[in-house]
């Protein structure tokens, strides 16, 4: 598949570029690679981290074996991006014109030929350190296929938000669990139970992200351009944007307790939920674009905040005490 004609959109010098330039102005409108490195890390370390502390094991894994870990979540993330560019190439071509694949940039072609070579990376890396993780890893993989066909169901799903927004999000639990399997599957023990919980709140962190980068101020909503504030109105999304931070404070604090962490951890996650819920309030009160995108923003920080809490600041305290 060539790349699209030009558009109002396009730049010639950016569509005749190389390619490794026309990638990086990809990576940098959809895939910012240096903030999805931040949020990643934070993920795949807590992740880890936290299934130690629940299993009451001193120390860490040993780094190349988290490494290589990371290596494989952080482009696990970068493929489901990938997917989701050929999942909504008609909408994004008809509605989205500003985007990268439909004016012309990069072509479908070239990113799944990116996909290509990061999967092949990902199998030899996890074959050659751990073959363990290869099953975990091979149910990830297949699920993110189902998603790129929307489970054989997408017109169905397009019409029921809730269940769209649910089964997409199932990825990132999955992840989570090749993730944390890094400590309790490689060392051949059965996962604490506390992880149960560590997996909801990454499931409910997906929905914060997603509903908090789908809140629009109203004279920001584009025709064909699905968001929540559109669907619900911008009211009710945010009401239920901040319902959805109340239920993962809730799961973080079971997650906590199962971890075995006193009251100082309670009041952080308290916290922390107050204070994100701060941007929606503002925004309830006198809506502007800037409020919105505040909302977007907080999302993210929330979800880092939850992993950081939950494992990587617990264990680089204990790490950083010996």
């Amino acid at each position: 598949m060539t790349r699209r004609p030009p558009n109002e959109y396009s730049d010639a010098a950016e569509n005749n570029a190389p390619f490794i330039q026309r990638f990086w102005i990809y990576q940098r409108e959809r895939f910012p690679l240096a903030a999805h490195a931040v949020m990643i890390a934070a993920f795949s370390f807590s992740a880890v981290s936290y299934s130690r502390i629940s299993r009451g094991v001193a120390g860490f894994i040993a780094w190349p074996d988290f490494l290589v870990g990371a290596f494989t979540t952080f482009t696990l993330f970068l493929l489901v991006r990938i997917f989701d560019e050929f999942k909504d190439a008609k909408d994004d071509a008809m509605h989205r014109k500003e985007l990268p694949v439909p004016r012309g940039l990069i072509s479908l072609d070239e990113l799944k030929s990116v996909g290509v070579v990061v999967f092949v990376a990902q199998v030899a890396i996890n074959l050659l350190f751990f073959p363990k993780m290869l099953l975990t890893y091979g149910v990830v993989i297949i699920y993110l296929c189902l998603m790129g066909k929307e489970f054989f169901v997408a017109d169905w799903l397009k019409k029921r938000p809730f269940w769209y927004v649910t089964s997409h999000m199932v990825i990132i639990p999955l992840i989570d669990i090749y993730a944390s399997g890094l400590d309790w599957l490689l060392a051949g023990v059965d996962a604490p139970d506390g992880m149960l919980f560590f997996f909801a709140v990454s499931f409910m962190n997906g929905i914060v992200l997603e509903i908090g980068r789908k809140i629009r101020n109203p004279s920001d909503e584009k025709i064909g351009v699905d968001t929540y504030s559109h669907m619900l109105g911008p009211k009710r999304a945010t009401k239920l944007w901040m319902a959805v931070l109340a239920v993962t404070w809730v799961l973080s604090v079971a997650a906590s307790y199962y971890a075995g962490y006193g009251t100082l951890a309670f009041a952080i996650l308290t916290v922390i939920f107050m204070t994100s819920c701060i941007p929606a309030i503002l925004f309830l009160t006198g809506m502007n674009s800037k409020r919105a995108k505040a909302m977007e923003l907080t999302a993210a920080g929330w979800t880092v905040a939850m992993y950081l809490s939950l494992g990587g600041i617990p264990m680089l305290e204990q790490l950083f005490s010996r």
